[in-house]
């Protein structure tokens, strides 16, 4: 027995195809996160107004409320690599419509496209990792990616603050456009091994395969477990984030008085931040249980938001990313592994696709809203009102995210 251990130990936590996939996510991301947080500023340059802006954010999350699910879906039935080459696919065509786009409003012909992406990778993302780990080493190995990932809000964001802020949007389009292009091309490459392989025999895409694997997710949710408490908490928060942070540029340049190149230094700062805690919160997400880590970030973002809303310089700005980096590198470990472990496997992709389907569906109105609360009471009010959602969240998660071999543990204890 203690010679399996010491062998179980010695694995690395990430085997050679996650290193590969991860190596693809990141230079994907990187292009996205270069354009990301600066988006709401292209869209005023090309003349949209804040109430346009916000609009724009509602009707760009239209498309992929029924995407998501079918994305899912896709990738439990023909297989998770496979489903990410096709939205690759998609993601290049997506940089053409940004390059080339006249006015504001042909950027939502980007984001549809963008959206075609998002739903045949997202689902697949968490899904694959899930697959290639242990359930006792879960969250851990979540952390790991997650840290790893966190090198595309490191990068990507000051990379495109700079590149905007010199040579102008359409060419830090170009750059990102490029690089997404060699993350497709490695995509690919893995779908296709992975064709003769693990994913040579998907099954068939039809009506009844897809309905009975919304009906088993549905099940689950509507079941009152943690699954049912993931999805409720987890939609008070989208809809609390997004109609506050869709105008987060627009704010920190009006009110702050920071410029773009500032505006992308924070990114990284919060990617730093993130960084170096989503690792030990895996373990501690293992060790003590998903919700610790989780109520912990909901905790320290609030204070983050209360203190966003007291400052009014680049450096106490930096602060306060600093603090969401560690809020949200506690929860997103923990949420994952949670949520994975609440899913059978073969409905891992449809699970994700259909809990971010329906997010978006409670949060679909959200950018609006928080635009309109800016106009008419002031542009601190979307903040605010999320700081207090984020606090009173807290409640939920410790009474109801609990797995029944918790209980047990804790009873035997």
């Amino acid at each position: 027995m203690e010679n399996q251990t010491i062998a179980t130990e010695k694995k690395p936590i990430l085997n050679n195809t996650l290193k590969l996939f991860m190596t693809a996510m990141v230079l994907a991301n990187i292009a996205g996160n270069m354009y990301g947080s600066l988006l709401p500023l292209y869209l005023k340059e090309l003349n949209a107004s804040v109430v346009q802006v916000g609009l724009f954010f509602t009707l760009s999350r239209i498309i992929p409320l029924v995407l998501q699910i079918l994305g899912g879906w896709i990738s439990d039935t023909l297989g998770r690599l496979r489903s990410i080459a096709m939205g690759s696919v998609a993601g290049v065509i997506s940089y053409f419509a940004l390059i080339l786009a006249p006015t504001w409003q042909w950027i939502l012909l980007a984001e549809g496209l963008g959206a075609v992406t998002r739903s045949l990778i997202g689902p697949s993302f968490s899904a694959f990792i899930a697959e290639q780990s242990e359930e006792e080493n879960r969250a851990r190995v979540f952390g790991v990616t997650e840290s790893i990932f966190m090198l595309v809000v490191i990068i990507g964001p000051p990379l495109g603050g700079w590149v905007a802020d010199a040579y102008g949007f359409k060419i830090m389009f170009v750059w990102a456009g490029l690089l997404y292009t060699v993350a497709a091309v490695i995509r690919i490459g893995m779908a296709r091994v992975a064709a003769r392989g693990e994913e040579s025999n998907p099954e068939k895409l039809s009506l009844g395969n897809l309905k009975g694997k919304l009906s088993a997710i549905t099940v689950l949710i509507f079941a009152g477990g943690v699954l049912t408490w993931l999805l409720i908490t987890d939609g008070i928060q989208d809809i609390a984030y997004t109609m506050a942070f869709t105008l987060e540029s627009l704010y920190l340049e009006e009110v702050g008085g920071l410029n773009m190149k500032q505006i992308g230094l924070l990114s990284s700062v919060f990617g730093v931040f993130n960084m170096i805690t989503t690792i030990p919160a895996g373990k501690l997400a293992d060790k003590k249980g998903e919700r610790v880590a989780i109520v912990s970030g909901f905790l320290l973002n609030s204070l983050a938001l209360f203190v966003f809303l007291n400052v009014n310089t680049f450096w106490g700005y930096a602060i306060v990313w600093a603090v969401f980096g560690v809020g949200v590198g506690m929860m997103s470990p923990a949420y994952q592994s949670l949520t994975s472990k609440v899913v059978p496997d073969h409905l891992r992709g449809t699970a994700f696709g259909l809990l971010r389907s329906s997010l978006g569906i409670f949060s679909l109105p959200a950018p609006a809203i928080g635009a309109q609360l800016w106009e008419r009471y002031s542009p601190q009010t979307p903040f605010a009102i999320t700081a207090g959602i984020s606090l009173l969240t807290v409640i939920p998660v410790w009474l109801k995210f609990k797995l029944p071999d918790e209980e047990e543990v804790k009873s035997k204890e």
